[in-house]
């Protein structure tokens, strides 16, 4: 099993989680596999999706530990727990749900919920969340990330919701971990994705190497 600071480390080294909004588990599993093409190895199932506890367990189950499978859109403990049976590897909201936070800690499964604002945070960061989603990343883009590093240095985040290859490096360079991607990395042929995980990927580390 994994140990919680080692999902963390794998999705940091990437620095881009693929973000899958499939409508069934043949095409959740095209997705994967052209993301683990071009080098993104951790993905996110989001509960928006019908049977994603399915998905999840199918993909687990297919390729074990060389696929950082995760469950999104989890809004309450009793999903969390379903996904986490399922081998969900880590827990994304996009709020903040003290119940779910009690649940992942529990089991040891790193929880990463949407926030908006420094209350948010802090309360998130208090409960034990290891990663912040900032959520939406559209509502207020990469510049808030550094106002909010100011007086929370230690913020571990992860912005998703308007993240694109044009501003990606802004994201990193501003002090993200990681970022999520969904429609602007997971459309198209499973080649045309592969070339744009390439893409991000590649941005994320020439934004590291830069900083």
């Amino acid at each position: 099993m994994m140990r919680k600071f080692e999902v963390i480390q794998r999705i940091e080294k990437v620095g881009v989680v693929a973000v899958i909004r499939a409508t069934s588990t043949e095409e959740a599993k095209r997705i994967s596999l052209a993301c683990m093409a071009g080098g993104i190895d951790a993905i996110e199932i989001t509960y928006t999706v019908p049977g994603a506890t399915k998905v999840i367990e199918e993909l687990t189950n297919e390729f074990g530990d060389d696929l950082l499978v995760g469950a999104g859109t989890v809004l309450d403990s009793e999903t969390a727990r379903t996904a986490i049976l399922a081998g969900a590897k880590y827990i994304v909201s996009p709020a903040f749900d003290l119940e779910s936070a009690k649940l992942c800690n529990r089991y040891q499964i790193p929880y990463m919920p949407g926030c908006m604002t420094l209350t948010e945070m802090i309360k998130a960061m208090e409960a034990g969340a290891d990663v912040i989603k900032v959520f939406p990343g559209s509502a207020f883009g990469p510049d808030f990330v550094k106002a909010v590093k100011g007086p929370l240095p230690q913020a571990v985040l992860m912005p998703t919701g308007g993240v694109s290859i044009d501003n990606v490096d802004k994201w990193i360079k501003n002090g993200c971990i990681a970022v999520g991607v969904g429609g602007n990395l997971t459309k198209g042929t499973s080649d045309e994705m592969t070339n744009s995980a390439k893409e991000f990927v590649g941005k994320v580390k020439e934004a590291r190497e830069a900083k």
